[in-house]
């Protein structure tokens, strides 16, 4: 049986990593953690959420998925906002399950992309969980900003159905929180079809 790498997918404050965090990280589920040039929150600490590394850790690691999410508003001298998946982070917790918080679906085809030319698509599977935005989604970054342009870039890092087209991929499963502590989920091939969460968790393991 295959293991399975859970994509969650959809702009910033839609709910991703709290529903990683409320239903996948005690269900045999490892998430993925990226390295990221941004400053540390108060709240986080290195080598659990994130690797907190400098720029020059970048050009000297190898990854399986690299963002320049800064890039169109970057000029000379401002820092850069780096993120990406080491490739030792996939590697070392092979045989388990995965997850991966990610906004944009360029990045998913990205690291597919790396699954294939690794020889692992034999031993992984993949499934896309897009996250809708909740009503207070704007507040939610707001509290979150701490980079020069953050608003900015927020905003231009999208999820969109065109968004999927331009990676050649489509979501598996829609969600969008219902609060405080619901989520409305259904297929995106069969918008019909609606799911409970633990309905949802065993479909995507299967």
């Amino acid at each position: 049986m295959k293991n399975t790498v859970i994509f969650c997918t959809g702009q910033s404050g839609s709910g991703k990593s709290t529903f990683i965090k409320k239903f996948l990280s005690d269900k045999n589920f490892y998430n993925l953690k990226s390295a990221t040039t941004r400053p540390m929150r108060d709240e986080e600490k290195d080598g659990r959420e994130y690797y907190f590394r400098d720029e020059a850790y970048f050009d000297n690691e190898t990854f399986a998925t690299k963002l320049f999410v800064n890039e169109k508003f970057w000029k000379p001298g401002q820092p850069k906002w780096l993120y990406g998946v080491p490739e030792f982070e996939i590697f070392d917790n092979l045989g388990k399950n995965f997850t991966y918080d990610v906004i944009q679906p360029k990045y998913i085809r990205q690291m597919i992309d790396w699954f294939y030319k690794n020889g692992l698509t034999g031993q992984y599977g993949f499934k896309i969980l897009w996250f809708q935005p909740v009503y207070n989604s704007e507040s939610i970054v707001k509290d979150r900003q701490n980079m020069q342009d953050d608003e900015k870039v927020r905003r231009d890092n999208t999820c969109n159905i065109r968004d999927f087209e331009r990676a050649q991929l489509k979501p598996d499963f829609v969600i969008k929180r219902i609060l405080p502590e619901g989520y409305w989920i259904y297929s995106y091939r069969k918008p019909e079809q609606t799911y409970s969460v633990p309905l949802l968790l065993r479909e995507i393991q299967r």
